[in-house]
Protein backbone atom coordinates (compact mmCIF):
# COMPACT_ATOMS: atom_id res chain seq x y z
CA UNK A 1 0.00 0.00 0.00
CA UNK A 2 1.29 3.46 -0.93
CA UNK A 3 0.06 6.97 -1.84
CA UNK A 4 1.50 10.10 -3.97
CA UNK A 5 0.74 12.94 -1.19
CA UNK A 6 1.45 16.70 -1.97
CA UNK A 7 2.51 19.21 0.18
CA UNK A 8 5.06 22.42 0.23
CA UNK A 9 4.45 22.48 -3.27
CA UNK A 10 6.77 18.85 -4.29
CA UNK A 11 4.79 15.48 -4.50
CA UNK A 12 6.36 12.30 -2.49
CA UNK A 13 5.75 8.82 -2.84
CA UNK A 14 5.29 7.55 0.43
CA UNK A 15 4.25 4.10 2.24
CA UNK A 16 3.61 3.18 6.01
CA UNK A 17 6.64 3.89 8.08
CA UNK A 18 8.70 6.30 5.93
CA UNK A 19 9.93 9.16 7.18
CA UNK A 20 10.54 12.36 4.99
CA UNK A 21 11.64 15.81 5.91
CA UNK A 22 8.83 18.15 4.09
CA UNK A 23 8.95 21.90 4.20
CA UNK A 24 7.86 23.50 7.60
CA UNK A 25 4.14 23.62 8.52
CA UNK A 26 2.49 25.61 10.80
CA UNK A 27 0.95 22.80 13.06
CA UNK A 28 1.70 24.17 16.72
CA UNK A 29 2.37 22.09 19.67
CA UNK A 30 0.72 19.13 18.01
CA UNK A 31 2.46 15.72 17.43
CA UNK A 32 0.14 14.49 14.57
CA UNK A 33 -0.43 15.54 11.41
CA UNK A 34 -3.45 15.05 8.45
CA UNK A 35 -2.12 15.02 5.02
CA UNK A 36 -5.47 15.71 3.19
CA UNK A 37 -3.89 16.18 -0.18
CA UNK A 38 -3.85 12.87 -1.94
CA UNK A 39 -3.21 12.25 -5.79
CA UNK A 40 -3.15 8.97 -5.79
CA UNK A 41 -4.17 5.79 -3.17
CA UNK A 42 -3.14 2.19 -4.32
CA UNK A 43 -4.52 -0.21 -1.78
CA UNK A 44 -3.46 -4.13 -2.50
CA UNK A 45 -3.72 -3.59 -6.46
CA UNK A 46 -6.87 -1.39 -6.40
CA UNK A 47 -5.38 2.59 -7.26
CA UNK A 48 -7.77 5.12 -6.75
CA UNK A 49 -6.69 8.31 -8.88
CA UNK A 50 -7.92 11.96 -7.90
CA UNK A 51 -9.00 14.85 -10.10
CA UNK A 52 -6.47 16.67 -8.36
CA UNK A 53 -6.99 14.59 -5.42
CA UNK A 54 -8.81 11.55 -3.94
CA UNK A 55 -12.38 12.60 -1.76
CA UNK A 56 -12.46 11.71 1.16
CA UNK A 57 -8.59 9.89 1.39
CA UNK A 58 -5.89 11.51 4.43
CA UNK A 59 -2.80 10.17 5.54
CA UNK A 60 -2.07 10.34 9.20
CA UNK A 61 1.75 10.99 10.38
CA UNK A 62 3.49 11.62 13.41
CA UNK A 63 5.90 15.10 13.80
CA UNK A 64 9.09 13.58 14.78
CA UNK A 65 11.46 16.97 15.17
CA UNK A 66 12.13 20.51 13.30
CA UNK A 67 15.08 20.46 11.65
CA UNK A 68 16.83 22.78 9.65
CA UNK A 69 18.53 22.35 6.23
CA UNK A 70 21.84 23.23 4.88
CA UNK A 71 22.92 27.02 4.71
CA UNK A 72 23.04 28.42 1.18
CA UNK A 73 25.72 31.41 0.84
CA UNK A 74 24.51 34.15 -1.88
CA UNK A 75 27.37 36.52 -2.87
CA UNK A 76 27.27 39.15 -4.89
CA UNK A 77 30.86 41.22 -6.07
CA UNK A 78 30.63 44.01 -8.32
CA UNK A 79 34.44 44.41 -9.31
CA UNK A 80 35.84 47.92 -9.23
CA UNK A 81 32.94 49.37 -7.23
CA UNK A 82 33.49 48.02 -3.40
CA UNK A 83 30.31 46.59 -4.08
CA UNK A 84 29.53 43.01 -2.24
CA UNK A 85 26.56 41.77 -0.41
CA UNK A 86 26.36 38.42 1.15
CA UNK A 87 23.27 36.94 2.23
CA UNK A 88 22.49 33.34 3.72
CA UNK A 89 19.87 31.35 3.90
CA UNK A 90 18.57 27.88 5.82
CA UNK A 91 15.41 26.21 5.19
CA UNK A 92 13.09 24.69 7.73
CA UNK A 93 11.73 21.52 7.70
CA UNK A 94 9.72 18.87 9.75
CA UNK A 95 10.62 15.25 9.60
CA UNK A 96 7.82 13.05 9.57
CA UNK A 97 7.06 9.44 9.92
CA UNK A 98 3.82 8.43 8.15
CA UNK A 99 1.72 6.35 10.42
CA UNK A 100 -1.65 4.88 8.32
CA UNK A 101 -4.09 6.28 5.18
CA UNK A 102 -7.68 6.18 5.53
CA UNK A 103 -9.51 6.42 2.45
CA UNK A 104 -14.10 6.43 2.64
Amino acid sequence: MFAIIQTGGKQYKVKAGDELEIERLSVGKAKTIKLDRVLLLSNDGKVEVGHPFVKGAYCDAELLQEVKGPKSISFKYIRREKSATKRGHRQQYLRIKIKSFHSN
